[in-house]
């Protein structure tokens, strides 16, 4: 309990201590954001906010994990994916930075890119992490076996919770403060279930989020960019996988949930029914064009996601005292 604790105070500390030195670095370098045309008017102001700031969370989360973690398999899994998913986002946002555009690497690459890392990361974490190919539906007892597609399964969980929280990162604060609760849940559920190797990682994740959402708050200093919301995307994820609780992601990361289906209904309905749903998506921009203030969408976002992922936990905690 106190290496998980340390942990994420730790990996807190190191986000905020270098988080000044990390900006003015960005600030020097030229890497700032660029805004894209379609999105809300109100975003010109932040063209040239200095981006990529996912680098200062993962080196704030790789700190104490390296240093007060045992490395078990599953715990290892879960890293290699966080920055091998990191290592992709960055490849994006140099991609926008070198060709001076808010897009960066084609869908198909990137799709491609996470296909190659899931199917790697995933062999591994059958072969040695002692993963099963099944399931489990909480509060049913029972687990579904899906064989010879369990890896497809488990690309549509990693590559989806990943580009789900990619298109959260869109307000100040909005997907560090969500993937923050949600990360605290993991460490909690991680720690229940004897675990303390992953506790430790959810905790450092956790703490550096905290701590880089000290400059990231509204109005931000700093953005995450691909870099952070596809490593924090992909870590959520691979929690999940390495604990058999997918199916408890989707109501502890629920916000992230809404969000990707609000482009998805989005697209589906203009496509067929040439009508848009919301006023733009991702959904958070649907409430800016309500003329919601910045702070109160994300606000009322934390609070929707505290309340999510405090049922997520509730239903876990029930499932296993069910169990015993």
């Amino acid at each position: 309990m106190a290496e998980i604790l340390a942990a994420g105070i730790l990996a807190m500390l190191v986000s905020l201590l270098a988080g000044p030195y990390f900006i003015e670095w960005l600030r020097r370098q030229g890497i700032g954001q660029s805004i894209r045309e379609l999105g809300p008017e109100s975003h010109s102001t932040k063209a040239g906010t200095p981006t990529m700031g996912g680098l200062l969370i993962l080196v704030a989360a790789a700190v104490p994990y390296l240093l007060l973690a045992e490395k078990t398999p599953p715990s290892v899994v879960v890293f290699v994916l966080t920055f091998g998913s990191g290592a992709i986002g960055f490849l994006d946002d140099w991609s926008k930075l070198s060709n001076r555009r808010s897009l960066g690497l084609n869908g198909r690459t990137k799709m491609l890119m996470q296909l190659v890392l899931v199917l790697l990361v995933g062999w591994v974490a059958i072969r040695f992490a002692g993963v099963e190919s099944t399931v489990r539906v909480p509060l049913l007892d029972i687990s579904i076996a899906f064989g010879g597609v369990y890896f497809l399964v488990v690309y549509f969980v990693i590559a989806g919770t990943a580009n789900a929280v990619n298109l959260t990162d869109g307000l100040d604060g909005l997907a560090a403060g969500t993937v923050a609760t949600c990360l605290l849940v993991y460490t909690g559920i991680t720690f229940l279930r004897g675990e303390p190797d992953l506790a430790i990682l959810s905790a450092s994740l956790m703490g550096a989020c905290v701590g880089f959402l000290w400059y990231n708050s509204f109005p931000a200093d700093v953005f995450m960019g691909d870099t952070g919301s596809l490593a924090l995307g992909a870590a959520l994820a691979g929690l999940a996988v390495v604990t058999g609780t997918e199916f408890l992601l989707v109501l502890i990361g629920g916000i992230f949930v809404i969000e990707a289906m609000s482009v998805i209904i989005q697209v589906i309905s203009f496509r067929v029914f040439g009508k848009r749903v919301f006023l733009m998506t991702p959904i958070h921009h649907h409430f800016e064009l309500k003329n919601w203030s910045e702070t109160k969408i994300i606000v009322r976002f934390w609070i929707v996601t505290a309340i999510l992922a405090g049922t997520g936990f509730t239903v876990f905690y029930i499932d296993i005292t069910q169990g015993l």
